[in-house]
């Protein structure tokens, strides 16, 4: 699963990674992420643009937002028959920008948290779907990152992970108007030696911290294989 991620980084290098790409002159950053807050996405409606929603998908057709903050992850396997994300996977797609996320290791019946990231030092983007549910005129976009099985780097840490799309024409595709099949095509796990990671402090277990010290390494362990 992706349960925690970070996004710090500067509109420069946005723009640089992504093209022309509205960022506005300042960016929300944050060294913790956690499910119920915003992030930065960049959605299929508005591909030249970044737009900041609540990660945490209410499908469109919801009673109420109770259920906000707990359709954080989609898993790709059957995604296109289940309810809460057949029409999102099908209209509604976005990528979500993060420098980084968190994974945990279980250890003595500790949890021992890891930052991962991409080694070649660009921002992630991940696949994810969105969608609008109306609260009278009020509309909430909110969304969900699809998950997959792990690769190499991440199998020791946990059984899955987010999809992460590391090639701009990925990137591209993901948005464009695909058939549900095409679409399909595309849900993989990432090829191995993508990413690189190190022990960070417990620290970031606590959604109250959001500081850069949270991405600093503890120890020199930088693989687990």
């Amino acid at each position: 699963m992706c349960g925690r991620f970070s996004f710090v980084t500067s509109p420069e290098k946005v723009r640089e990674q992504l093209g022309e790409i509205e960022t506005g002159q300042n960016l929300r950053l944050s060294f913790n992420i956690a499910p119920t807050q915003h992030a930065y996405v960049i959605t299929n409606e508005y591909p030249k643009r970044l737009e900041y929603l609540a990660w945490g998908l209410i499908p469109h057709w919801a009673k109420d937002e109770k259920g906000a903050g707990k359709l954080i992850n989609a898993r790709m396997e059957g995604i296109a028959a289940k309810p809460s994300f057949r029409v999102p996977i099908r209209r509604r797609r976005c990528l979500v920008l993060a420098d980084s996320f968190y994974e945990w290791r279980t250890e003595g019946g500790k949890k021992i948290p890891y930052r991962i990231f991409l080694k070649n030092g660009e921002l992630m983007l991940l696949a994810g779907i969105w969608d609008v549910w109306y609260k009278g005129d009020y509309a909430m976009r909110t969304f969900s990152i699809l998950t997959c099985p792990p690769n190499k780097e991440v199998a020791p840490l946990h059984n899955r992970m987010p999809l992460i799309l590391p090639l701009r024409e990925q990137q591209e595709r993901w948005l464009s108007n695909l058939s549900v099949e095409e679409v399909i095509e595309m849900l993989h796990t990432p090829p191995d030696g993508l990413l690189g990671l190190y022990q960070v402090s417990d620290k970031v277990n606590s959604v109250k911290n959001d500081s850069p010290d949270l991405q600093q390494r503890i120890g020199g362990q930088t693989t687990l294989f």
